[in-house]
């Protein structure tokens, strides 16, 4: 099988492409100067020729969509429906990556594979958007897989920074009213290839770890890995951070579609951070086993 991965020297895209080409796939992930997803010809040219495309590219500054909304809609929405369409005049496959924002967050127990989306940020509406032109335009050879609070070795993750901000101002206050579930990426790249080993059904899975916490159980966590007490983690509230964007409250997603497949889900997130920490973790200064001046 043939593979195209766009945006594969992001955070996902990195960790996919070294899984792939682990298992002697053929694999091509062309860099931005290779591949400008601006140039939307570029864009269709690009699929012929691949048997699968995984679409990771992405705008992900959320705040920044508040004010760049049409911008955030050619990555997210125009350019997965023109891959869509190239997939499918070239009976190719495609994997969609989405995410949590295109809940409201105001659910209280795990969001459903089918749950009807209600976008309440810009990035939400345009990752939103960009689910319904794959669906559209591929209709029964797509996977639409929704992750959520992401964090790897292959760039800018939370765990990195507070364990850095940790380990520098000796207390940092992390929020207690958002919750969610801190999902690996290589864990997201390994579902993705059990979904496609497995022929799953085209249509709409989660690719989160199991369980839930607020982004303050996590960064106690992270902290505790990295070898500072977790006291230096503080309880707060979103009140004290404003943001353009506004971010779900509750952003657990279910997994009852894999599940119905036979296909295991991603583990405790717990478990998984435990396992990802040393090499998440493994450039940071607060790796060492450090302690905080106060």
């Amino acid at each position: 099988m043939r593979w195209l991965v766009t945006g594969s020297t992001g955070m996902l895209g990195t960790d996919l492409v070294e899984m792939l080409r682990s298992a002697d796939e053929q694999v091509d992930a062309p860099t931005r100067a290779e591949l400008d997803l601006s140039d939307l010809a570029a864009v269709s040219e690009s699929v012929p020729g691949h048997d699968m495309v995984v679409n990771c590219a992405a705008w992900t500054a959320v705040d920044a969509a508040e004010e760049h909304e049409s911008q955030a809609l050619t990555l997210n929405a125009v350019v997965p429906d023109l891959l869509a369409r190239a997939c499918a005049s070239s009976k190719a496959r495609m994997v969609q990556l989405s995410t949590d924002y295109v809940f409201d967050g105001t659910a209280t127990t795990p969001y459903a594979e089918n749950a009807r989306t209600r976008p309440a940020s810009a990035y939400g509406r345009t990752k939103a958007a960009g689910e319904e032109a794959v669906r559209t335009a591929l209709p029964h050879a797509h996977w639409v897989l929704r992750t959520s609070w992401l964090y790897g070795a292959h760039g800018s993750c939370f765990p990195r920074t507070i364990a850095e901000a940790a380990h520098e101002q000796g207390e940092v206050r992390v929020v207690t009213d958002q919750v969610g579930a801190p999902t690996w990426t290589v864990d997201v790249a390994a579902l993705l290839m059990r979904l496609v080993d497995a022929d799953a059904p085209a249509g709409v899975y989660h690719a989160t770890a199991s369980g839930q916490c607020s982004w303050f159980e996590f960064a106690r966590a992270v902290v505790s890995s990295a070898g500072l007490p977790s006291e230096v983690v503080v309880e707060t509230t979103s009140d004290a951070f404003p943001r353009p964007a506004p971010r779900p409250a509750y952003s657990v997603l279910g997994h009852k579609s894999l599940e119905r497949l036979g296909v295991e889900p991603i583990g405790p997130w717990r478990d998984r951070w435990d396992e990802a920490a040393p090499t998440v973790l493994a450039a940071t200064s607060a790796s060492q086993d450090s302690r905080p001046s106060r």
